[in-house]
């Protein structure tokens, strides 16, 4: 079944600066081969889900198995019979917004 979620994966106790643990983060998601796009605070997975779901185990436990605090804030749209919904539904919103 197809899901999107939108999912922030968050290392605590690292210091100030946490590109490295982010980027690492990142390129596990990216590797997975899902559909992906990474904004600022979260990052769009698409996918069957349980492939999703193990991506965001994987990025979430290459942490942990580190040591580090993580937290995860995760929001799923499961939407039986739809495809590409994390291009599709800005699409649409982008349509109305040139009809207006």
């Amino acid at each position: 079944m197809n899901t999107l979620v939108a999912v922030a994966i968050t290392p605590f106790g690292v210091g100030d600066e946490l590109g490295p643990e982010v980027a690492e983060i990142v390129r596990i998601i990216r590797e997975s081969g899902l559909p992906n796009r990474t904004y600022s605070m979260f990052t769009e997975i698409e996918g069957e889900w349980d492939e999703v779901m193990d991506v965001v185990k994987r990025a979430t436990f290459a942490l942990a198995d580190k040591g580090i605090r993580t937290e995860v804030v995760l929001k799923a749209d499961i939407r039986p019979g739809h495809e590409n919904t994390m291009e599709r539904k800005v699409e649409t919103v982008e349509r109305i917004l040139a009809e207006s």
